[in-house]
């Protein structure tokens, strides 16, 4: 005979927030306050709906924008939309065709280049920590290749993200939100 012990916390009983009672910013309030200062860069990303995931990190991190880059998807699309659920109308974004350009110009006004990649010489997601107000630009790579070769070679650092299974990556939708959780959200 199995005996179960429960413990009571508190008598406090548990329910959902019903989305009103959030008390999240509205789209208005959103643009005008002050952002993080972090670019999410999306390297040749395949899939709209990581790039509608993208969207929706952003602006749960409230991060200074999000960088699409060479063949990804831009907005307006309906298959961005379900994923991003409305955050590809607030999040400010632009499309760069040419992310090496684009990396070197950001480098030069002074933004840490980071590459979410297995690379040698790599540092563990856990073991990195911004600076107070540091800027940064995270890039994440093609859903199959990775990092483009060149946009490594630019990097400062490749920060990786410590996995124990069978697997060699995790979907990049994913990693965003590890990675940012892990930058920010402590």
């Amino acid at each position: 005979m199995s005996q179960f012990i429960i413990f009571l916390v508190n008598d406090t009983k548990m329910k959902k927030l019903l989305t009103h009672e959030i008390e999240r910013l509205d789209a208005e309030g959103f643009k005008q306050i002050e952002k993080r200062p972090v670019l999410m860069v999306l390297d040749d990303i395949r899939s709209m709906h990581n790039v509608g995931s993208a969207f929706r990190t952003s602006d749960a991190f409230c991060i200074e924008g999000l960088i699409l880059g060479g063949i990804t998807a831009t907005p307006p699309h309906n298959e961005i939309h379900k994923s991003a659920l409305g955050a590809e109308d607030v999040v400010r974004w632009e499309h760069q065709e040419d992310l090496v350009s684009f990396i070197e110009k950001k480098k030069k006004e002074g933004y840490r280049i980071a590459c979410v990649e297995q690379a040698e010489g790599s540092v563990m997601l856990q073991d990195f920590a911004l600076q107070e107000q540091e800027k940064i630009c995270v890039i994440f790579g093609n859903e199959v290749f990775g990092v483009n070769d060149k946009l490594i070679e630019l990097s400062d650092l490749c920060l990786e993200i410590p996995q124990f299974g069978t697997k060699h990556s995790f979907n990049v939708s994913v990693s965003m939100g590890i990675v940012l959780w892990q930058l920010l959200g402590k």
